[in-house]
């Protein structure tokens, strides 16, 4: 009866999280639970401590993150590179969809698909107030799907990744043999679908004309602190060290300098800082944390474990789908965390293994609850006054996620068959 109490608990507190009913915030349900769960005895005290605490990670980085985003938005940042983007769209709706599309590559891969969501969606929204467009939504998808689709470019394009690959992350050149051809394959086949579902919507004349503002000095700081935090995170990845504490460094330093250098109150920044997102991951740590005690990682492990011995092709299929559609239920951090847990137990061939990473990675495009990153795109979405209802997300994803995943997971089975 206890392990059923857990599943139904849960259940409940994830459709919270994703239909948000009376408008309330993701954060409240995913706590909710949490508190549920330990208030009826289902888990103890020690054990969501435990849970807490293996977010402690994801929380630094997305401290820092946070902190560096709002502080580049602060000093108008991203009011100048969008008006830069915007002028060399030259009138073109469609040249600018494919620069802001470029742009989420270049973040995602070096700053992480959670860093495309903070930093690029309020410049893309500032990039389509300067061009006057009519419907600024299928620029700002980009943010959302490319986020996913470009995350298993570099190990630090995801922390899921790291979660995955435990304390066995192949070295860069390895990943990169493995994982670069996928990648291209993933990032053009969610751009060619993407593209398409927006077609109409892309006929439109844009402001040719634009005014590019001065760039604060403080601007300049905030450019600096994100190619600082890039680079630190490569050196980090390659170094095998946890990406949290530097990213919460690096964030938390430019910050304080550009305040400074500004000669702001520190409150200005921190009181816009969507801290709730921290609340919402600790939540859904616990819930996971609970659900390991109905026997689910052992169940998982030993049916990978019999179901690679019986096929490992098929394996590789039914694992990179399953785990893709489960990133959609429980939300792609905590499907990681089991995922790699049940990886590293089993022993799994490297081909499945692949398989499901770029399951817990491309999966989450499918729902608006899928990944960390889409939750805080919604976050900065409703900062700039725009809604995109959970349905309306998966009409597009179903589309969007659900080709570019088969397309890749193809890839990648070919190329461990004749590799």
């Amino acid at each position: 009866m206890s392990s059923i109490s857990i599943w139904i608990i849960c259940f409940l507190s994830i459709a919270g999280v994703i239909l948000r009913p009376f408008k309330t915030p993701e954060f409240l349900w995913a706590v909710l639970g949490a508190v549920m769960l330990l208030v009826s005895g289902l888990i103890t005290p020690a054990e969501s401590l435990l849970g807490v605490a293996k977010g402690t990670d994801v929380y630094l980085f997305l401290t820092g993150m946070m902190l560096l985003a709002e502080t580049a938005r602060s000093e108008k940042l991203f009011d100048w590179l969008a008006a830069h983007a915007t002028r060399r769209a030259r009138g073109s709706a469609s040249r600018l969809f494919g620069l802001i599309y470029l742009v989420g590559i270049v973040v995602t891969a070096f700053l992480s698909n959670d860093a495309t969501a903070v930093v690029l969606t309020p410049a893309v929204a500032a990039a389509v107030r300067s061009a006057k467009v009519n419907n600024p939504l299928p620029y700002l998808y980009i943010c959302a799907f490319i986020a996913n689709a470009a995350s298993f470019v570099l190990p630090i394009s995801n922390p899921a990744n790291l979660v995955i690959y435990g304390t066995h992350l192949p070295p860069l050149l390895s990943w990169l043999a493995q994982y670069t051809l996928p990648s291209v394959v993933s990032i053009a086949a969610t751009y060619g679908i993407l593209r398409f579902t927006q077609r109409t919507a892309l006929t439109e004349s844009i402001e040719p004309v634009i005014t590019i503002p001065a760039l604060l000095p403080g601007g300049r700081l905030a450019i600096i602190g994100i190619g600082v935090t890039a680079l630190v995170l490569l050196i980090a990845s390659s170094l095998d060290i946890p990406l949290g504490l530097p990213t919460a460094v690096t964030g938390i330093l430019t910050s304080v300098l550009v305040l400074i250098r500004a000669k702001k109150n520190p409150w200005a920044v921190i009181k816009d800082v969507s801290w709730s997102v921290l609340p919402l991951v600790a939540g859904l740590f616990v819930l996971v944390e609970a659900l390991t005690k109905t026997g689910l990682i052992q169940e998982l492990t030993a049916l990978l474990q019999t179901s690679t011995a019986r096929s490992v092709s098929a394996t590789t299929w039914s694992s990179g789908i399953g785990v893709a559609l489960a990133c959609n239920l429980v939300n792609n951090l905590p499907a990681g965390l089991i995922a790699g847990t049940v990886v590293q137990a089993g022993h799994v061939p490297e081909v499945i293994k692949s398989a499901i990473l770029i399951g817990i990675d491309l999966g989450p495009n499918l729902s608006v609850t899928g990944s960390l990153a889409t939750i805080l795109w919604l976050v900065a979405l409703r900062r700039e006054g725009l809604k995109v209802s959970a349905y309306t997300f998966l009409k597009l994803g179903a589309l969007v996620m659900t080709i570019p995943l088969l397309i890749t997971l193809m890839t990648i089975w070919l190329y461990h068959l004749y590799i």
